[in-house]
């Protein structure tokens, strides 16, 4: 499996097992089934409400596990409590995310400051951000002198964030894909059925295969055991340029599927 270097010194696995949506009932049972079939990388968020169950599936693994605070923890104080109730249903917290920047809230500052101090601490090795626009990482580095080692985005085929991409780069971000299917749409599209028919491989295999050779991390979610295998199959399928070019033609404008975190 293939890790992404971190800037922190560290490194996460390009390909995890995202618990969005999976109820909290099944979140133990799923991630379970993730890690055995070899996923090394679990996601999950305070929102989500299955924390408590990826920390009984990763209790005796050594799985990377990351979690973020919510929209409702802003603020330095909030933040750190959100850790706290996070870290007591996690055996341990790999990486930890501010969920959205919430820019008319204007507390996202004060939210990173309280995670730079949770890494200082030893608290947890690494930090980032979810959902972060260029503008918010140059004001909260500008604030801190500390860049985020991932920023989680959505990105796929037809919404590719070529622009938050490029900011990534300029500051060593790792760029982690959410809704890399988007949001199942795409399985159906000609374009990646006939690339999946060339390729011998199926449509989100095809998809996540683009998301892997762009170098982006990336996190589907998955509610059987078949469709967890399948997934992590996708990291053996090679697409050649003349594939990958045809799936960078599919951005565009409108793209976006969930919010826009500008406006929130």
């Amino acid at each position: 499996m293939t890790d992404l270097p971190l800037n922190d010194g560290r490194t996460i696995p390009a390909l995890g097992f995202g618990t969005y949506k999976v109820p909290a009932e099944d979140s133990s049972r799923l991630s379970r089934e993730a890690i055995d079939a070899g996923y090394r990388l679990i996601d999950t968020a305070a929102f989500y409400g299955n924390e408590a169950g990826v920390g009984e599936a990763t209790a005796s693994s050594d799985v990377f596990v990351t979690t973020k605070l919510w929209r409702d923890a802003m603020g330095y104080d909030n933040a750190l409590k959100a850790f706290d109730a996070s870290a007591a249903k996690l055996p341990r917290i790999d990486l930890f995310l501010i969920h959205w920047p919430m820019p008319s809230e204007n507390r996202y500052v004060d939210t990173w400051k309280a995670l730079v101090r949770l890494r200082e601490e030893g608290r947890v090795a690494s930090i980032g951000v979810s959902n972060f626009s260029p503008d918010h990482l140059d004001r909260i580095v500008d604030a801190t002198g500390v860049v985020p080692a991932l920023n989680q985005i959505e990105l796929h085929p037809t919404f590719q964030q070529r622009a938050a991409r490029a900011a990534h780069e300029r500051l060593g971000i790792v760029t982690q894909s959410w809704s890399p299917l988007g949001q199942g749409t795409l399985l159906a599209d000609p374009t990646i059925t006939a690339i999946a028919q060339e390729a011998g491989a199926t449509p989100a295999q095809v998809i996540l295969a683009w998301h892997i050779q762009a170098g982006l991390g990336v996190i589907p979610k998955a509610s059987s055991r078949a469709r967890i295998e399948e997934n992590l199959a996708a990291q053996a399928v090679r697409l050649t340029p003349e594939q990958v070019a045809k799936l960078d033609a599919m951005d565009r404008e409108d793209g976006r599927l969930g919010p826009n975190p500008d406006t929130l």
